[in-house]
Order: C-alpha cells, then structure tokens, then sequence
C-alpha cells in the first residue's frame, strides 16, 4: 500500500482527496495545512489525520502531493526529495528560476519519481490525438476566464498560460527561438490579461492569449499543418480534425472544394473523446511510474520548461511596461 501525504487541502487540494480516495493501493496518511477552516473540512468530511508539522507528516508517508500555494512549493519539495519521498506537485513547479533550477538538480541526484500537475495533459480532447501526427506550424490559442480573487497569487502566465505553454513545449519538438509578449495588470498587482508569441527554431509560430478577466470561460487550441487543421477544445471535451481526404480513410463526412491544383476533398473526423476525470488519471500515472518505476508522464524537466517560458514571458511584459 502505498502511503500518501497531502499538503495543502483548500480548494484544489479537497478535489485531490476525493480522487485519490479512488484510487486502488494507496492510502492517504494525512494532511498537513495551516488554515484551520481547510483542516476542519478535511477532518469531518474526509476523516483524515491532521499532522501539524510538514517533517513528521513525510516521515509517515512515501508520496507526496503538494497542492500547497505557489510560494511553498519549493521549500516542500525539496524536503520531500531529500527524504526521499517521491513527489506530485502543482503546476508552476517553484516560485522562482533559481529555486525549480535547485529542484531539478536535487531530484536528478536523487532516485524519487517526481511529477509536476500540468492536468491539461490528461485533458480527453487532447488525449483524443495520442494516434495523430501533430507536426504544427502555426498554432493559436485563447484560454480565459472569469476573475477569481483564489488564483492571484500568480500572474495569468503562471496561473493560466502555462499549461498551454506546457501542451504546446510537448507537442512542438524544438526550442523556443524568440519571445514578444505584453500583459496588462487590471484587477490584481500581477498581470491578468497577457497575448504572447512564440517562435521555434523549426519555423513554428505560436500565439497565445490569456485572461482572468472575461465574462465567459474559452479553452481552445488550433493547431495548422502542411496536412492538417486540429481545433481542440479543452473546456467542452471536444476535438475535430480537418484534412485532405485519402482513399481508404474514414471521415464523419467530407466535401470537395476547389483548388489551383484542381478538386480536393476535405476530410472532417472528430474523434470519439472518451469521458474520463484528467486529476484522477494524474495521479494514477503518478502511482503508476511510482510502483513499475517507470518515468512520470510530465517529468520534473517538463515542469521547468514550461515554467522556463513563462518566466521569459514575464521578463517580456516587464520591459514592454517600462
């Protein structure tokens, strides 16, 4: 069986224990968090053994997972390492370059498993591509939301973008050549609206937009190839791809359009997206690499790249302002 210790059961953290409650061969030891209204829920609604120190409560267990705010990601991660419990903590990964840059050196020395919370990754629309070639050249994204006072301890970059920084760092397979950005902070001291682009080595392009500041919610991706267009839609779970159409392929249906170079017909599929709950399969996969020691399926490396790029990001929208 396999021990977990929890940190931080707030209101990410509680939608962490009700999926590790089921998930097979784990039990959850206890929890560590200082706001004593979060510690009363996590007592009566889950019967959990509070630990009011972070050291005694990793003594108790093999795993941890830190769903504590932002700023203490650090100082927990790199005392579970140390103590050799292996490690599942939110996305962004540190607080700071200087502190994921020790982390990632800690766990390299290390034999710890560690994964880092990019949950768009186990996102169904997105898993709906696994057999897909995605190649993109040009790639556009919108991610916004409404303002939630809960989420700005961090600017949007690292609260929002992010995890399309991770998805697209993942599926583009070269390095970031040239970053432009500018964000305006609006509601909190950090920025709450920010557009970005993002050039590669290989020619892709890539824009971004987020925002905490809207009236509606948007989760979308659009991915251009030489072959293909992908629209992902991460919020309402759905995907459609749209190429030319071969022979022997299945579509949901096609239609012919014309071209310089004659008739084509264009092929539309959207993919059966199986429903499936993304937390709980992060976690799952964490356990997974844990118990076949196998590597976590976004690794300490993806979570300091992406966070990398956000940094990057920042430093962009500072100099803009100034």
């Amino acid at each position: 069986m396999l021990k977990i210790g929890v940190f931080g059961v707030g209101h990410l953290g509680r939608f962490h224990l009700n999926n590790w409650k089921e998930i097979e061969g784990v039990e959850i030891i206890g929890f560590f968090d200082p706001h004593p209204e979060n510690s009363k829920i996590a007592i009566e609604q889950y019967q959990l053994k509070p630990f009011f120190d972070c050291e005694s409560l990793m003594d108790a267990c093999d795993a941890v997972d830190i769903i504590a705010p932002t700023i203490n990601h650090f100082e927990l991660c790199e005392m579970a390492i140390k103590k050799g419990k292996h490690v599942f903590v939110e996305k962004p990964l540190a607080n700071s370059m200087e502190e994921a840059r020790t982390l990632v050196k800690l766990a390299k020395e290390s034999n710890v498993k560690f994964q880092v919370g990019h949950v768009e990754r186990f996102n169904p629309a997105f898993l709906a591509l696994k057999t897909q070639t995605l190649n993109p050249m040009f790639i556009e994204v919108h991610r916004i939301s409404e303002f939630n006072p809960r989420g700005t301890d961090v600017s949007v970059v690292l609260d929002l973008m992010i995890h399309d920084i991770d998805i697209i760092l993942h599926i583009v397979k070269s390095n970031v050549s040239y970053i432009s950005a500018n964000g305006v902070a609006v509601l909190s001291d950090t920025p709450d609206i920010a557009n970005v682009r993002l050039e590669f080595d290989n020619g892709c392009v890539a824009n971004l937009t987020s925002s905490r500041i809207s009236l509606k919610k948007m989760r979308k991706m659009r991915l251009f190839q030489k072959d293909a267009y992908i629209g992902i839609d991460f919020l309402e779970k759905k995907t459609d791809i749209i190429k030319f159409s071969q022979e022997n392929e299945q579509f949901d249906f096609s239609f012919d359009i014309e071209t310089n170079n004659g008739t084509k017909s264009i092929g539309v599929v959207s993919p059966t997206i199986e429903s499936s709950n993304a937390i709980k399969m992060e976690l799952e996969a964490f356990v997974l690499a844990i118990k076949n020691n196998i590597e976590t399926p976004v690794s300490i490396i993806d979570g300091f790249r992406a966070m990398e790029v956000a940094h990057q990001i920042l430093e962009k929208i500072n100099q803009s302002q100034h």
